[in-house]
């Protein structure tokens, strides 16, 4: 185990937890890029730190010790990204999965395991992507999120919203998955799926962002 292979997995990890958590942050969740980023990378750093000491120090033990605790450690992680909304709605799950995926995945990387963890990261992607769009078409309700950058203009925001959504809609106020201060976050649920271009809304003033849910 040489240091270009070391290098080389620890780069691996970096760019597998990128590409996973662009598209976790593309549709605006907490854990973003920079956290399945450390994620993957310090997963992989686990197994190689156990392959360090059995080849390199030649101390004898068990290599899959200090990994398996990734499995079930990350696992607190994932518990924090899972939130029950006060209408009772479950979200994160997919975010605390993906996080779990990414950890497994970084193992693999820290073992050397390249075409494992290749495969997985395209299939996760795959599925994270496609499958998204087909339970977006099986949804009886429209769901978007949006952030405004003043609290000062949430009413003049949800007024132009109103003459923006060809439909009636409700909506819930609470903090913003940015955490950025002064900024509130929005969720807009439409009770029937409609034809809507959700871009539309961030051409709205004090409209940081929108993505559908």
């Amino acid at each position: 185990m040489n240091t270009v292979e070391v290098l080389l997995r620890l780069l691996a990890s970096v760019l597998i937890g990128t590409l996973i958590g662009s598209e976790r942050a593309r549709h605006g969740r907490a854990a973003g890029m920079r956290t399945h980023i450390l994620v993957c990378l310090g997963a992989c750093m686990t197994s190689l730190t156990s392959l360090y000491v059995v080849k390199v120090l030649q101390i004898q033990g068990d290599v899959f010790r200090i990994p398996a605790q990734v499995v079930s450690g990350i696992g607190f992680l994932g518990a924090g990204m899972i939130i029950l909304k006060s209408n009772k709605v479950i979200t994160g799950l997919t975010t605390a999965a993906g996080v779990w995926a990414t950890a497994s995945i970084g193992v693999a990387l820290g073992y050397g395991f390249y075409s494992g963890a290749v495969a997985v990261t395209l299939l996760f992607l795959a599925a994270i992507i496609l499958f998204a769009k087909f339970e977006k078409r099986r949804k009886s309700a429209e769901v978007i999120y949006i952030e405004i950058d003043d609290l000062y203009e949430v009413n003049a925001v949800l007024s132009k919203l109103k003459n923006t959504i060809p439909q009636h809609f409700s909506y819930q106020t609470f903090a913003p998955k940015s955490a950025k201060t002064g900024n509130l976050g929005i969720h807009i649920v439409i009770d029937k799926r409609i034809d809507f271009d959700i871009d539309s809304l961030c051409e709205i003033d004090h409209v940081a962002f929108a993505v559908e849910e």
